[in-house]
């Protein structure tokens, strides 16, 4: 484009030289001699402002050229300063999520054909490298001694107070201790267990014996025995206000409040939970653990058919199917998204400006400015162009009213 440009300026030279060298022969040519006149002008002025955006013309420091070099740092405040306030401010991000809908998009995302597994494949490959390198005996020594003092250093009584007082506050363990007891009573209500227990228990009555009743007697006293406690369980299960559960609510409840209060208690725990770290057992236990955990993940992931990959890929499956079809859930997704974008747009929208202005301040004006003319210098040569015919036509009309002006 620098080529037609400059070959039009040197076709208009050369034109008005045969139109000024043959004007006294005919008029007319003082019509092209005026238009290749005046399209030099417009040629010559338009390439001044193209090349006076980029660098000096002619190398020479006239002011206000080079104006992008010399304009570069206020360009990239202006830049920074223009896609904050009109990309990121907080409403257009706002509105841009709400039309996103990010839980319906996340959804979509998970349950479409190989997405699962590939989030799981990615996760697989993340864990196999962590493996390898925590399988390293100096992460097992430090796994060691830091689950071991980080054991030492724990308050065993008062944290399972707490526990326990958390997991009893308000009834709340109620529903779990019914399950446990009907899950229990059905357990033990099997007609080949009980009788096993019955002929345990009958065996272990030794004086049965003295009188001959341990084949008979003991037999079905001991069946009656295991059904009377299959029964009580039962019971307990189905009656809240039961007595043997009130003293059980009520011993735990006292148990809470010693774990937390009673020193003694207190210290004969810690004294138990100092002798079991003490052993050198424990220590191998866990290096052991830690050994094996290791290994087992390992193999599996490093096979190709990973059953941990499996699992994970099924799961991110399952949510993506179960929010699909959860509109209270997505939409409770949409809303803390929401919610919190604000807080962080406002806490990083500053640090984006700074960002933009640094980098281009970084920029090399040189490089920076040979790339904005390798980008839009064609467009910006057609200017050249059209200055050079538009400034003839406009020598031509000139000329031409001139002439009318004379001849009138």
């Amino acid at each position: 484009m620098k080529g037609i440009a400059l070959g039009l300026l040197a076709g208009a030279a050369a034109l008005y030289a045969l139109a000024s060298w043959l004007q006294p022969l005919h008029p007319a040519w003082g019509y092209v001699a005026a238009f290749s006149e005046a399209a030099m002008v417009g040629a010559i002025a338009d390439w001044f402002a193209v090349v006076a955006l980029f660098r000096h013309p002619l190398g020479l420091p006239i002011p206000h050229t080079a104006i992008i070099p010399s304009n570069k740092d206020r360009i990239g405040r202006n830049l920074a300063s223009f896609i904050v306030a009109n990309f990121l401010s907080t409403r257009q991000v706002l509105e841009k999520l709400k039309r996103f809908d990010p839980g319906a998009r996340l959804a979509g995302w998970l349950v479409a054909p190989g997405h699962a597994e590939t989030v799981a494949g990615h996760l697989g490959a993340t864990l196999r490298y962590a493996l390898g390198a925590l399988d390293d005996e100096r992460v097992r020594q430090f796994f060691r001694a830091t689950a071991l003092e980080a054991l030492d250093r724990l308050d065993t009584a008062r944290l399972a107070g707490e526990w326990l007082g958390l997991l009893s506050h308000e009834q709340r363990h109620r529903p779990l201790l019914d399950a446990l007891l009907r899950k229990l009573a059905d357990l033990l209500d099997n007609d080949e267990l009980k009788a096993r227990l019955a002929e345990v228990i009958a065996t272990e009555v030794k004086y049965l014996r003295f009188v001959g009743l341990d084949n008979v007697a003991g037999r079905f006293a001991t069946t009656k025995m295991v059904a009377g406690t299959i029964r009580l369980i039962g019971e307990m299960a189905d009656d809240p206000a039961h007595p043997l559960r009130g003293e059980f609510e009520a011993f735990m409840a006292g148990l809470v409040v010693r774990l937390k209060n009673d020193a003694e208690l207190q210290r004969r725990i810690e004294a138990l939970k100092n002798q079991l770290l003490a052993n050198p057992a424990l220590g191998a236990y866990l290096l052991g653990l830690w050994s094996d955990i290791v290994r087992w993940l390992q193999a599996d992931l490093n096979g190709d058919a990973s059953v941990l990959r499996a699992h994970v890929a099924t799961a991110f499956r399952i949510v993506g199917e179960k929010l699909q079809a959860d509109l209270g859930m997505r939409t409770w997704i949409n809303e803390q998204l929401l919610a919190a974008a604000p807080q962080w747009i406002e806490r990083y929208r500053e640090d984006i400006r700074r960002y933009i202005v640094a980098r281009v301040g970084d920029w090399n004006t040189e490089e920076m400015t040979d790339e904005l003319e390798r980008n839009i210098g064609r467009d910006l040569q057609f200017i050249r162009v059209n200055g050079t015919l538009v400034g003839g036509l406009v020598g031509l009309s000139i000329h031409a009213v001139t002439e009318l002006s004379r001849a009138a």
